[in-house]
Parts: structure tokens; sequence; C-alpha cells
């Protein structure tokens, strides 16, 4: 089937958002998360490094710290998933916010002041829900409501929201800010961005469709819970879309570990210079996400993600640590950020596929995909952890490029099941799919959607 065939099944776009495949009740949303993730995202090209000079005392303890920060994430990532299931995306998002607020001002106003590890370690590693309880519970709203056959459109546009802010525009404004305010000064403006974004969403998905419990009434917290680890076993494929989506980030959040020293010290760039290069990865990345997420409609899912995401992130991780080792100058530094980025950018269609591969049990699936970005935060800095000493900056960098290309080899089991080849051809929801199961049991399924290859 034609592209061109699946889109006109779908609802008409007539106005300028709907050409951009943005979902129009949702628009606010991707701009308060802009917001929100910027205040997230301010701290990410330096909080190594700053751990470790106010009270975490070496780069092995500041690791420590943001691993854990990276494992309360993940289980925060998950739960963000089979919550909103039952409680709405809009109460996740809600709990998500308060946290990561309450949390920020302890670890400024308390922890950082006494210097304590300990209290530093408890109450940064607890902040690691908010994020993914307010970014992924709009991803939860996304993907349940956005017409399935613009799927890679929408997530791209969420992506675009969600890396804008972590770390590109985020390290753009610390590396201004830095130089004239310091370092601790900076973090307090991030705490001021965060409930901007907040408010800015929350207000304006004011009855948006999507926003309160997406279950069916029988389905209490305990077993939506429980289901959204079951389902990575009985429906292996969404188990292995999770090993996937960690390795998507995970070296992205290692890199963010030993990298600073590398080029801020080693290469002589300094810390401005560091964070110039993570907002030229994310301002890539940004522009990227919608490149992809539209391409990947019209080209396929699983080829952009095999391609584009896993082989290209492997030769752009490689390049990026290596070639400017040899060459020491900055501006071949900067693009091989920007190439990683841009590979980056490649594995949107997982988020799309992730939600297709148990239409039925949508909440659960992308429960678990969140559980895999979240437990990237804590794969990347741990894998640094054990193999930086033993192996050198090199040979962690080498263990990166090889997770993608095993990525890239395990994209071919990534199927999706008929009922949702058949939502996509006649341009449903995942949601209308739930709603109504019979809606495409008469519809012949007349091939394989361009989106499905």
């Amino acid at each position: 089937m034609s592209t061109t065939h699946i889109r006109t099944s779908g609802p008409a776009s007539t106005g300028f958002i709907d050409r951009l495949g943005l979902p129009r009740p949702l628009v606010w949303g991707f701009v308060g998360l802009l917001l929100f993730m910027i205040g997230d995202g301010v701290e990410s090209g330096y909080i190594a490094p700053f751990l470790a000079n106010n009270g975490a005392g070496t780069e092995t303890n500041a690791a420590i710290i943001i691993s854990v920060y990276g494992a309360v994430v993940t289980i925060g990532s998950w739960l963000s998933g089979a919550l909103s299931d039952v409680w709405g995306p809009r109460r996740v998002m809600i709990i998500g916010a308060v946290t990561w607020a309450a949390l920020e001002v302890l670890f400024l106003a308390v922890a950082l002041p006494t210097q304590n590890y300990w209290l530093m370690l408890v109450i940064y590693g607890l902040r690691g829900i908010g994020y993914p309880f307010f970014a992924y519970g709009f991803l939860v709203w996304v993907l349940a409501g956005s017409p399935a056959h613009r799927l890679g459109s929408a997530v791209g546009w969420f992506y675009f929201a969600f890396t804008g802010g972590l770390p590109t525009l985020g390290s753009l404004l610390a590396s201004g800010t830095e130089p004239l305010i310091g370092e601790y000064l900076t973090l307090w403006i991030s705490l001021v961005l965060v409930a901007l974004g907040a408010v800015v969403s929350l207000v304006g998905l004011r009855g948006a469709k999507g926003g309160n419990r997406l279950a069916r009434p029988e389905v209490t917290t305990g077993r939506s819970i429980v289901n959204s680890v079951a389902i990575a076993f009985t429906r292996p494929r969404v188990g292995l879309g999770c090993l996937v989506r960690i390795v998507n980030t995970a070296p992205q959040f290692g890199l963010f570990v030993f990298f600073p020293t590398i080029f801020a010290k080693d290469l002589g760039f300094g810390t401005a210079g560091w964070l110039q290069l993570v907002f030229v990865l994310g301002a890539a990345n940004i522009f990227a996400n919608l490149f992809f997420g539209v391409l990947s409609d019209r080209l396929g899912w699983h080829r952009t993600l095999r391609w584009f995401g896993c082989i290209g992130s492997a030769v752009a991780v490689l390049a990026f640590y290596f070639i400017p080792q040899a060459t020491d100058e900055y501006w071949v530094s900067v693009l091989c950020a920007a190439f990683f980025g841009v590979t980056l950018a490649g594995f949107t269609p997982i988020s799309v596929l992730m939600s297709l591969m148990a239409p039925g049990q949508k909440g659960n699936s992308i429960a678990v995909l969140n559980l895999g970005a979240g437990a990237a935060t804590f794969v990347g800095p741990l894998i640094v952890a054990i193999f930086l000493a033993p192996l050198g900056a090199g040979g962690v960098t080498i263990i990166f490029a090889a997770l993608y290309v095993l990525a890239g080899i395990s994209v071919r089991w990534l199927r999706v099941p008929e009922e949702s080849a058949k939502v996509v051809a006649t341009g449903g929801t995942l949601q209308d799919l739930a709603e109504d199961p019979e809606m495409v049991a008469g519809t012949p399924a007349p091939g394989t959607p361009e989106q499905l290859k």
C-alpha cells in the first residue's frame, strides 16, 4: 500500500498545525514540555564534575550518585506508563512536577551547602522520579491520542521538545550563565524553568482528550503495574523493544560522565567549550527528530530505526571520541557532536513500534518503553563506572558502539500484529482500537503499509 493511500484514509489535515504533524489539542503540552526539559537539562553537561567538587569527592563517587539517580529514573519511567493507564497522564504529570521541584529545593538549600555525600545521594537520587513522570506521562498522552498513520511525526515532535531541553537548550543556557553567576546559582534557574513548563503544560492541556484514565474499569492500579512487567515476557517482542530503547540513549548518558574531563581538560576546550558541544549535539538531534519522525512515516519505521538509528549511531559514537583525539581541533569536535546527535534521532520509530506491538495493552507496552528510556540513564553511567578504569575511555566507547550494532541486528524481530497494521492503514488511533476492538475487524489487509517496513 502506498503512503498516500494510507494518509488519505485518515482525518483531513487543513491547518498549519495539522500539516506540521502536531496533534492540535496537545500543542501547549509540547511547549510546556520544552520549558520543563530545558530546566531539567541545565545541569546535564556539568553535574558530574560539579558533584565531585562539591561533596562527592571523586568522579567515581559522582558516577555513583548519578547511577542512583538513573536507577530512580528507571523506576519512575516504568511507573509513569503503568500509572498513566489507571490514573491518567495528567495526574502523573502533576506528581512528577511537584516531586521534581520539592526535591530540587532540598538539594540546593540543604544537601549542597552541607556537602553531605549521603544526603546528596538520597535527595538527588529521589529527584529522579520527577522528570519521567512528567515527560513520559505526556508521551502516553501523545501515543494514545494521535492518528496511528502519523505517529512517527507526533513522536518526532515529542522528542523535539524533550531533547530540545535535555540536553540542548539547557546546556546552552548553562554555558551562558555559568561564567556569569556560577554553577550553583545556575541550578536555581533550572527550578524556575521546570515550574514554568509544568504550569504551561497542565493549564494548556485542560480538556484535551486522553488526559484521564485510559485503562478498562476493571483494571486496578496493582494489576496495571504487574501487567506492565509481565508483558515484556508474555510478548517477547515488547521486551526486545525495551532493550533497543535502552541502547538508544545509554551511551549518551554514559558519555556525559567522562567526556567533560576529556574535552574540557584533556583537549583544553574548557567547561564552556564542552557545554557548547553538548548544545551542538542536542541542536542537531532536535531537528533530526522531526526529520526522522516525518521520514519514518514515509520510508518505514523499521528501516529508519535500523540504518539511521542503530548503525548510524555505532559509527557516530566512535567518531565522536577518536577523531577529536587525533585532530585536537575544536571544529572537528563540533562536527562529530552534530553527527552523533543526528543519528540518535534515528531511534524515533522505536516509540511508535512499541505502541503498536501490543495495541490491546498500550499502557503496559508504553510502560516498558518508558522503562527502557529510564534504564538508559542508569545503564550508561553504570557501564562507565565498571569499565572506565580497566579499559579506559576508548574501550568504553567501543562497548557503546557494539551495543548499537547488536540493536540494529535485533530490529528485524520488532514486528507488529495484524490489528495494528489495519489501524495504521485506516488512519485510526490506538485509543479508538481500545474503545472499539471491532473497528477494523472487517477491513481487508491490502498489504503491509509502507510505515511497517
